[in-house]
């Protein structure tokens, strides 16, 4: 009998620890990514989305990785109900080859302290070399067309080929050289063009260069870039926070220029958002973005556009968005305008 109460009581505290993570383990949407084969020198990052559903503040304490292979970035530590953050996991694909994995220990803080154990792994080959390891096309004048050259290079059988080059975005094109030998090493390098007619905003993106290797057919390489008009808006999606039914909320918007300029027009088709705007031409404007909240409970989105006097190519837009939630009973009793009740609790 008393081995059977000991034996249960093991089982109970080594379930305990798990349930409690249970709170911070709902705040990601995934838990593992596999990088699948890469080159070498190629960047191959990930980013896991850790999203605050709680009232509480949750804080993003410590990160660690159980493999150098993998260094992580936080952006942001801090984050208010409803905000989102990222865990950024980089593969070393200069350093390391072979299969490869990491164990990344997040420690998270909302009420109580919870750790939680991500995943990352791939292949890092090593008789394939890029160079440059991604296309990074920084940050690109509307309407400018664009070039980048990658080179890649195959150490070993010189049967190797590049048969075809893929990308899902149609504002790339691709030239791909002849092969080029040399004794015991065969490279392509490939032209890489962004169209003039490529639309505003982020791109991110991947060649797919696929070979006749029948362990990798496929290799990707990342690509990524801004393409921007002489008008920018900060930030790109604006979160107004969690607010409350009846609830007014204010937040600023920055819309900078590379010489003064006038707002002429700001269409929002969504009446429970109001844009608050200046005449005046100046090369920076704040312009307040006013939410009033509605008696439904939820999600709240709206593309907003801007349009100045410095053309059409200059029309921008803005993505604001808001939680409506519904205060706990007795909190909307004692205080109206109290603070913004949670989606759960952990």
């Amino acid at each position: 009998m008393l081995r059977s109460l000991l034996a249960l009581l093991i089982v109970l505290l080594a379930v305990a620890p798990a349930r409690a993570q249970d709170w911070a383990v709902k705040m990601f949407n995934t838990m593992s990514h596999d990088f699948g084969t890469v080159a070498k020198g190629s960047k191959a990052q990930f980013r896991f989305e850790v999203k605050n559903i709680y009232e509480e503040d949750a804080r993003i304490v410590s990160v660690r990785s159980s493999c150098s292979c993998t260094s992580l970035q936080v952006p942001k530590q801090l984050l208010k109900t409803f905000e989102t953050g990222e865990i950024i996991a980089d593969f070393n694909t200069r350093d390391f080859q072979g299969q490869r994995s990491a164990t990344i220990f997040v420690r998270l803080d909302c009420v109580s302290q919870a750790e939680v154990q991500l995943r990352v792994s791939g292949f890092i080959r090593s008789d394939v070399v890029l160079q440059p390891g991604a296309l990074d096309w920084g940050t690109v004048d509307f309407g400018t067309p664009v070039e980048k050259v990658l080179q890649v290079a195959h150490v070993g059988s010189m049967d190797w080929r590049i048969l075809d080059v893929k990308t899902a975005d149609p504002h790339f094109e691709v030239e791909l050289s002849q092969p080029m030998r040399t004794p015991g090493r065969i490279s392509y390098e490939l032209l890489v063009r962004l169209t003039k007619d490529a639309p505003i905003g982020y791109l991110k993106d991947q060649l797919i260069l696929v070979t006749n290797d029948a362990q990798a057919r496929e290799l990707p390489v990342d690509m990524e870039g801004r393409i921007v008009t002489d008008i920018t808006i900060s930030p790109a999606k604006l979160f107004i926070g969690a607010v409350q039914p009846g609830q007014k909320v204010t937040k600023n918007l920055v819309v900078r220029g590379k010489k003064p300029f006038r707002i002429v027009d700001v269409q929002c088709p969504n009446k429970n958002f109001t844009i608050e705007h200046s005449d005046e031409p100046k090369a920076m404007h704040l312009v307040p973005v006013v939410f009033t909240a509605g008696d439904q409970p939820g999600r709240v989105a709206q593309k907003i556009s801007i349009r100045t006097d410095l053309g059409e190519n200059t029309v921008q837009a803005f993505t604001a968005y808001a939680e409506v939630v519904k205060p706990e009973p007795a909190a909307a009793e004692a205080t109206p305008e109290s603070k913004d009740a949670p989606a759960e609790k952990p």
